[in-house]
């Protein structure tokens, strides 16, 4: 074992030299500080220097709390105050979110079938159009069929409901004379199918003529004919419509052909007159075989395509009527009815069908847009069933995070504003892209939706995970400052509250104001409450607009006291 030297007592050997035992001992009639330190025993000597030691630390610790405090202490109230002064401050919001791509796109396959192929791998990049896997489904087919034919039926079904609807203003199709009308007066019920009238077209008048096949291919349609009225002793000129070669065989043998002849009808010509058309062949006139009756252009029944009340009639025997021309008037209003229903119908039909005809090109999907394969679900070979996701694309050059910011800040957030952005300890950049308007109360705080956008070109902010972000609201380099807790809250007489501080003045302030409570800890005298108007603040200070002037000293806190 080593032997442990006595450092204090070599330290004092070297000092003082050891007389000899020949020499005079003199005996000092008084000691020193020197001399007494070191006639101490040395067990006194290091509790001394214990104690020493512990005081020094005491003396920190209080000088530290000094410090972090702020301000000075008052030697006769022990109220610690701060002075007005210039200063800068930042107002940072804080917070965290949410990550996810911008755009992304899912396909999900709503009837069974079985994968054929797969053309992708997880984590790959794609574009717009690069083919993904096929899948065989005869459900999607027969999906799609059935659809397309539902359809087809429902625009046959509202077109003939519009086409009759059209009938509620029963009106000529084209001119002519009414004949055998119907009368009806307003209030009556008619329905559909009710014959109402019969119209004559008598504004022309048609004409069969047979004529010797000998002329066949000499008598032509348009060619012009003069057809003879014997009951008015008169001629009009016709105009060959049509060519029929009939065959007709007379009597006496011959064979006949028939022309189709039209006259137009100036008021004087009615159904039945006798008529004969001769034409002009070569120089030569030409005889029909017989004469004929002249005959109504076209003759049709006027009819009620819908049922319902009748508004208004303007039935007359033998008027003469316009094409167009309103002639009975009709309340339908279960036809009206009838065709809102069959246009919600085919509204949702076209539906079914482009939902049918997405879930069939499905089975030969493609990407619809340029991102990564970040979710695939299927192999070649599975059994698909109905609802199965089976791919899910991300554009992940562009990452947003919905996150919140509460109601103290959202004031102070505004779109474009910069973020930054914390993931796992790296650190990224983005924008402010939106703030709703809308809250959402959270443990008696409202917070508002924010969303920021991120560019991320390399990939590496990850999707799916919460992220801190931090931003700068607000900051003033060269303002007023003074330690949060120096502000107070006080009510007034008005029943409002106004902030204060407390400036220590030996006289009353002229801004000073008379406040309802006395505030815990502020002295009765020697302060007095001063409005201010605050501005931004950080954790530990906050900004004063005004109220008080730089070097002003007011009131910060009055801190416990307490045994060691």
């Amino acid at each position: 074992m080593s032997e442990v030297k006595d450092l204090e007592n070599e330290a004092l050997s070297q000092a003082e030299p050891v007389l000899p035992d020949t020499a005079e001992k003199t005996v000092p009639t008084s000691q020193g500080v020197k001399g007494k330190w070191k006639n101490m025993p040395r067990k006194k000597r290091h509790r001394m220097i214990r104690r020493i030691i512990a005081l020094v630390v005491v003396l920190a610790v209080v000088v530290g709390l000094i410090k972090v405090f702020g301000g000075k202490k008052t030697d006769d109230t022990q109220i610690v105050t701060d002075t007005v002064q210039y200063g800068s401050i930042t107002s940072t919001v804080e917070g965290s979110g949410l990550t996810k791509a911008k755009k992304s796109e899912t396909i999900t396959l709503t009837t069974a079938g079985t994968v054929t192929d797969v053309m992708v791998t997880e984590g790959q990049k794609v574009t717009a159009g690069t083919p993904l896997f096929t899948v065989d489904s005869e459900a999607a087919r027969t999906a799609v069929q059935k659809a397309q034919k539902d359809v087809e039926g429902y625009e046959k079904q509202l077109h003939t409901l519009q086409k009759d609807i059209a009938g509620l203003n029963l009106a000529a199709g084209y001119p002519g004379k009414l004949m055998d009308v119907v009368t009806l007066n307003p209030g009556d019920t008619i329905n559909k199918g009710d014959k109402v009238a019969t119209l004559s077209d008598d504004t022309r008048l048609r004409l069969e003529q047979y004529y010797s096949y000998a002329y066949a291919g000499d008598i032509k349609v348009g060619q012009t004919v003069q057809v003879s009225i014997p009951s008015l002793m008169s001629t009009i000129p016709g105009t060959v419509e049509e060519v029929h070669m009939v065959s007709r065989i007379t009597p006496e043998g011959s064979k006949l052909f028939s022309a189709e002849i039209v006259v137009k009808n100036e008021g004087a010509l009615t159904a039945d007159m006798a008529a004969s058309a001769t034409v002009a062949v070569n120089g030569e006139t030409v005889y029909p075989y017989e004469a004929g009756k002249l005959a109504y252009y076209r003759t049709g029944d006027l009819t009620s395509t819908v049922s319902g009340t009748v508004i208004s009639s303007s039935l007359v025997n033998y008027l003469q009527v316009t094409a167009g021309q309103v002639l009975v008037r009709i309340d339908g209003e279960s036809s009206e009815s009838e065709i809102f229903t069959a246009q919600q119908n085919l509204e949702e039909a076209r539906k079914t069908l482009d939902t049918a005809q997405k879930n069939l090109d499905n089975c030969n999907a493609v990407a619809p847009i340029d991102g990564t394969v970040i979710g695939l679900a299927i192999q070649p070979g599975s059994e698909l069933e109905a609802n199965t996701t089976v791919i899910t694309i991300a554009d992940t050059s562009t990452i947003v995070v919905d996150a919140t910011v509460d109601e103290r800040n959202v004031s102070y957030v505004k779109p474009g504003m910069s973020v930054e952005i914390d993931q796992w300890g790296t650190t990224f950049y983005g924008t402010v892209d939106t703030v709703s308007l809308n809250s959402k109360a959270e443990n008696g705080v409202a917070n508002y939706p924010m969303v920021i956008s991120v560019d991320n070109p390399d990939g590496t902010l990850m999707t799916g995970s919460y992220v801190d972000y931090k931003l700068t609201a607000s900051e003033n380099d060269n303002c007023l400052v003074l330690p949060i807790q120096c502000i107070k809250s006080v009510p007034l007489e008005d029943g409002s509250a106004a902030d204060v501080v407390f400036v220590k003045s030996g006289s009353r302030p002229e801004n000073a104001i008379d406040i309802t409570t006395t505030v815990e800890g502020v002295p009765s005298s020697g302060f007095w409450p001063v409005p201010v108007e605050t501005g931004i603040s950080d954790d530990y200070n906050v900004e004063i607009k005004s109220g008080v002037e730089e070097g002003m000293e007011v009131f910060t806190t009055a801190p416990t006291t307490g045994t060691w």
